[in-house]
């Protein structure tokens, strides 16, 4: 592994990671679907390893990245500020743009009546899904398997509750269960595509290594706020998903000191 290329790794990682949410969604086909409360609490768990990789594994190296470039102490601070908000931004432009379906508040972004339902799910998971493979991609792209491993097993252990939670939405709304194990699986598709994007953008311009894992983080950050949290706190399990979000924060935190 160590002698294949950053942006193998970042494809190569991205996609493990994936595959993770087809293994979350499996219980479908059995007919083994956890609780409400139990599907909360894993998301939580999911939200708090994205807030751990967010910061340990993103923008603490951003800051690293940027400091040795500039004289002016303000200057990291100032350029992870802007990445952060660039990325929160772009997700919420794609948000925007997009035409999508949430499982519980229903169609956002601009009308899309020719589009068929389960097209508006897939697009809404893709738009979260993205910059998780983008992050992956980003630490692989910047440090090798050091920098991208804690990443990609805290990303596929925050996949699996995903997979789930489409999986079991789908299955509400009348879907057969191989074809809602099916989508759900594609909507983690598209983290290679991200990781592969990532990857090659920090691995050909050096420069934009402090920006790229910012912006990898601010949108990451942006999910969690917007959809995962909301939703862990929509059937009143909030104490459950906030100990899911504590034990999911300490264990990517643990995985990025003891593999980083």
């Amino acid at each position: 592994m160590d002698q294949l290329s950053p942006i193998m790794l970042g494809f190569l990682g991205s996609l493990a990671a994936a595959t993770l949410t087809a293994v979350g969604a499996a219980p479908v086909l059995f007919g083994r679907i956890p609780s409400r409360a139990t599907r909360d609490l894993s998301l939580g768990f999911a939200a708090g390893v994205m807030i751990a990789a967010s910061f340990f594994s993103l923008i603490i190296p951003a800051l690293d990245a940027a400091e040795p470039r500039f004289d002016n102490g303000a200057a990291p601070a100032a350029i992870v500020c802007i990445a952060i908000l660039l990325g929160m931004g772009a997700v919420a432009l794609m948000n925007e743009r997009l035409p999508h379906e949430h499982f519980r508040t229903g169609r956002e972004g601009p009308e899309a009546a020719s589009l068929r339902r389960v097209w508006l799910f897939i697009i809404a998971i893709t738009i979260h899904n993205f910059p998780e493979g983008l992050a992956v991609g980003v630490g692989f792209g910047s440090g090798g398997m050091q920098g991208g491993l804690p990443l990609a097993i805290g990303i596929g252990l925050q996949n699996a509750p995903e997979g789930l939670a489409v999986a079991v939405s789908l299955l509400g709304e009348g879907y057969p269960k191989l074809r809602a194990w099916g989508i759900a699986t594609l909507t983690g598709m598209v983290e290679p595509i991200g990781g592969l994007l990532g990857a090659g953008i920090i691995t050909l311009s050096e420069p934009l290594l402090p920006w790229g894992l910012a912006f990898a983080a601010g949108a990451m950050l942006y999910v969690i706020s917007h959809e995962i949290i909301p939703e862990t706190h929509r059937s009143g399990h909030q104490n459950k998903a906030t100990l899911g979000l504590s034990i999911g924060l300490v264990i990517m935190l643990f995985l990025d000191v003891w593999l980083g």
